[in-house]
């Protein structure tokens, strides 16, 4: 891969990981395709990037973002994960060991990237009290931006350059250190943020049984042990709604 072609994809990762491109940002963020579609336009081979991104996107069909924190970041494993099987023709198996690692690395990017942009939040602040709308429009739209690019696009090329084992070495080696320790605390924060605010959402108290019900369930099948998909769930949360749905009407009736 020429370093050309791996800013290319940086500038892409970064763009989605930054949110620089808008709400559409968070389809493409959990979306493997989206990624695997432009290193398939970028290194041309668009046939053996779409079936291994088709691979890596199973992984993350049933995966939440509670408060915005991911366990693995799509866009940056696919990313990586895609151009490693293109350039080396790995299978879409061996593909998905990679993407694993080297998804970890982003989503500890990815919560670097919030703490950092606490300085925004801060600097938003100031001007809102002042009535600033240019500053606003600096802490609020440009600047979370580049600061996610600032993080994003350095360390994607590199890793795109000099490929996925290194990144898989270099968290092995930080694995025990403080800072790893510190993003892992910040995202513990993140998804009892993002819990709080499911709830908050749900707004009803006669709903929040059904939050309850759903947490308490895949807790107590966690500990005994039984393995059910979040696709599964889903599928159960479909009919329960559909008996509620059901049942209240006939009593409004």
């Amino acid at each position: 891969m020429s370093i050309l072609q791996a800013l290319l994809i940086a500038l892409f990762v970064a763009a989605v990981e930054s949110r620089a491109l808008g709400y559409a940002t968070l389809t493409m963020r959990f979306s493997p395709l989206m990624a695997g579609f432009v290193v398939g336009a970028v290194l041309g081979d668009m046939h053996t990037a779409m079936v291994t991104t088709a691979t890596i996107q199973l992984i993350y069909m049933g995966v939440v973002a509670p408060g915005g924190a991911m366990p693995s970041e799509p866009c940056v494993a696919s990313a990586i994960a895609v151009s490693t099987a293109v350039i080396g023709g790995l299978d879409p198996e061996a593909a998905v060991a990679i993407a694993v690692p080297v998804g970890l690395m982003g989503s500890y990017l990815y919560q670097l990237r919030f703490f950092l942009n606490t300085i925004c939040v801060q600097k938003m602040d100031a001007c809102a009290v002042k009535a600033d709308s240019r500053g606003l429009a600096l802490w609020i739209g440009l600047a979370p931006s580049l600061i996610g690019f600032a993080l994003f696009v350095p360390t994607m090329t590199i890793a795109l350059y000099l490929g996925a084992p290194v990144i898989s070495d270099v968290m092995n080696a930080i694995s025990e250190g403080p800072v790893l320790h510190a993003l892992t605390v910040v995202s513990g924060g993140l998804a009892a943020l993002g819990i709080a605010i499911t709830m908050h959402v749900i707004g009803s108290r006669k709903l929040l049984v059904f939050f309850f019900l759903a947490y308490f369930l895949v807790v107590i099948t966690t500990s005994a042990g039984v393995s059910i998909t979040m696709i599964t769930w889903a599928v159960f949360g479909v009919i329960i709604a559909f008996c509620y749905n059901m049942f209240t009407a006939k009593a409004d009736a």
